[in-house]
């Protein structure tokens, strides 16, 4: 008996196997099938895709042989990194060697998240808008603790959020490589943004703005309201890399000083 709330489905083609890298493809691009996800067991995914365990294994293997998926002994199939092609191992360590490619990097969100709002106000299914909204619930609950971690992992799942509801596949996987590079701490700390309680004030006030925007259907204004947003970011990351610059020369200054 199949799921009917399982993202896979019976199957019906003449070459089952290439229906079922058809399907699985469609998941990983979709978003729905996500980066390092175990896919369900070889018996349970037969089931509810309705083919045999012959043709699954061979179009898992086909996937695998694509780079598309990984087996791992022991642990079972899962989703490969496929985003980390987005940056080379190169690129990324040159971003890190220079922060100020934070810069842009908030330059570039601010002109794809820009779009992604305003496209998502008309695109958004009502679960895309209820999936928004759960956030932004969540985020007050953990504006009420001193610990910024919960409430800046949220701010994340917010933002990829959006890009989601705008239904672009193309969007959605450029804006899940960034955000690859946001929680490696390439570019900078979020967390350390939320540090300050009147700039977490501000942000959750600003979260709300966006959603209670999109939740309207009103495309300019979430726009508008997510780019006030990331030019508040960015004004702060530049500050904080000025404070870090200068409390470097005064250390200097300190250990350059007579009779030190």
């Amino acid at each position: 008996m199949t799921d009917p709330d399982s993202p896979f489905h019976p199957i019906d083609a003449a070459r089952l196997s290439d229906a079922v890298v058809a399907q699985i493809e469609a998941l990983i691009l979709q978003g729905v099938l996500r980066p390092g996800e175990r896919l369900p067991g070889e018996r349970d995914l037969a089931e509810r895709m309705g083919v045999s365990r012959p043709s699954l294994r061979e179009a898992l293997a086909a996937m695998q042989a694509d780079g598309l998926l990984v087996a791992r002994p022991g642990s079972g199939v899962f989703v490969a990194d496929v985003l980390g092609s987005a940056f080379s191992p190169a690129l990324v360590q040159l971003i890190a060697r220079h922060p100020q490619a934070a810069d842009d990097y908030l330059t570039f969100r601010k002109d794809l998240e820009g779009l992604a709002a305003e496209r998502a106000a008309i695109a958004a299914g009502d679960t895309d808008l209820e999936v928004l909204d759960r956030i932004v619930q969540a985020m007050r609950h953990a504006h009420a603790t001193p610990d910024p971690q919960a409430e800046a992992a949220l701010d994340a799942d917010f933002h990829m959020a959006i890009v989601e509801a705008s239904h672009n596949l193309i969007a959605l996987h450029m804006m899940r490589a960034m955000q690859d590079l946001l929680r490696q701490g390439m570019l900078f700390n979020r967390p350390r943004i939320f540090a300050s309680p009147d700039l977490r004030d501000r942000i959750l006030d600003q979260h709300i703005a966006i959603n209670d925007a999109l939740q309207m259907r009103d495309g300019p204004q979430a726009r508008a309201a997510l780019e006030e947003h990331l030019d508040l970011v960015a004004q702060t990351l530049s500050a904080q890399r000025r404070a870090d610059d200068h409390a470097a020369v005064a250390r200097l200054r300190l250990h350059n000083r007579p009779g030190s």
